[in-house]
């Protein structure tokens, strides 16, 4: 594959996540870039100064329908999916005064953070983003001639490009980008999909997606010989996935496995009526008991098969207290799984360097899908 350099003339930049992104578009600017933006990206740049033509003066339509129609127009989505050496699509821009969009960024509007702090049925509709999907698709579908960024972390990866080949970006970046944006907007619409059977309480639709984002690459999956990595989905559910790990070396993959089947077989105990403990060692549960208080639950567990419970995982329903830390960790544990934990308890297992403790915030219901 060669480079097949394409020079960054024209950027459109319209995001909702801003971090980083006036320090991008002015080194950019200083480039010789010219910039296009929308609505508060704009603001945000003509107010730190940089010269930044509004869409509306590329499209010579007004901004309309609150906002819902601004970037869905031909002079923007034919500068991003033009084949600029196919003499058709050249005449068709020289024909209608279409110039090449070189470089889109765009980060959606936060839908998945709408929802997640519980709005209504109209606001979440709002945050459903038309207009960035449109463009993110069209410029990762021409990613031969167009750079397409959808995540504020590449920022210095294509700033780093465009100085190494003066001012141009190669073809394997702009593939690398391409992908990420398809796998965005993927899991932008798995969201919402799966937002809109919730909210027709349907549990079986006719097409289901799942989506997630990278929380870190495992070393290896079940096996050695297997790679792994793993993902969060945008699903609040109290679990490992969500959990705060407060202490000791990365998870596995067969920790988060087990520990995942752990917490979610001790969450069927109600901790309003009981304590309890599961212990599972390599996906089975090998200790599972209900007490008076952690300790007890525990040591009831770890009397069911004491042999196999060293090396396992073990969650609990309450509170992890110091007492019951401490009885956890007389054997080796791999890994501790609670709701809440005491400042002793943390203490108490801050002791054992490499045990992993994680505070999950709650218990998953049990009777959720």
């Amino acid at each position: 594959m060669t480079e097949r350099l394409r020079r960054v003339s024209r950027a459109l930049i319209s995001v909702s996540d801003k971090s980083g992104v006036v320090e991008f578009a002015r080194s950019l600017a200083a480039e010789g870039v010219e910039l296009i933006s929308t609505g508060g990206t704009r603001k945000a740049l003509a107010d730190a100064g940089l010269p930044v033509l509004e869409v509306s003066e590329v499209t010579g339509f007004p901004e309309m329908m609150d906002g819902r129609v601004k970037t869905l127009h031909p002079k923007i989505h034919g500068g991003l999916l033009a084949i600029r050496d196919n003499a058709d699509h050249a005449a068709a821009m020289r024909s209608h005064d279409i110039k090449p969009i070189d470089l889109l960024v765009v980060s959606l509007y936060p839908f998945e953070a709408t929802v997640a702090k519980g709005a209504d049925f109209e606001t979440c509709i709002e945050n459903i983003d038309i207009g960035g999907p449109a463009m993110i698709r069209a410029a990762a579908k021409n990613h031969a001639e167009v750079a397409v960024v959808v995540d504020p972390s590449d920022y210095a990866v294509v700033l780093a490009e465009l100085k190494q080949h003066g001012g141009a970006t190669t073809l394997a970046l702009r593939r690398k980008l391409a992908a990420k944006a398809y796998a965005r907007t993927g899991v932008y619409d798995t969201a919402i999909s799966n937002w809109f059977a919730d909210q027709l309480s349907d549990p079986a639709p006719a097409f289901r997606a799942i989506g997630g984002h990278l929380v870190e690459p495992l070393r290896y999956g079940e096996n050695p010989h297997q790679s792994a990595a793993f993902y969060r989905t945008s699903d609040l559910r109290p679990g490992v996935a969500t959990a705060r790990q407060v202490q000791g070396k990365k998870l596995s993959y067969n920790n988060i496995n087990d520990t995942d089947a752990a917490y979610e077989c001790v969450a069927e105990f109600d901790p309003q009526r009981t304590a309890a403990c599961v212990i599972v060692k390599h996906a089975n549960p090998c200790g599972a008991a209900e007490g008076a208080s952690l300790i007890e639950a525990y040591r009831k567990a770890l009397a069911c098969d004491p042999v196999s419970a060293f090396g396992g995982i073990v969650a609990v329903n309450r509170k992890l207290d110091a007492e019951a830390a401490r009885a956890i960790t007389d054997i080796f544990t791999e890994v501790i799984i609670a709701p809440e934990a005491s400042e002793e308890a943390i203490a108490v297992v801050g002791a054992k360097k490499n045990l992993r403790l994680l505070i999950a915030d709650g218990l998953p219901d049990p009777r959720a899908a």
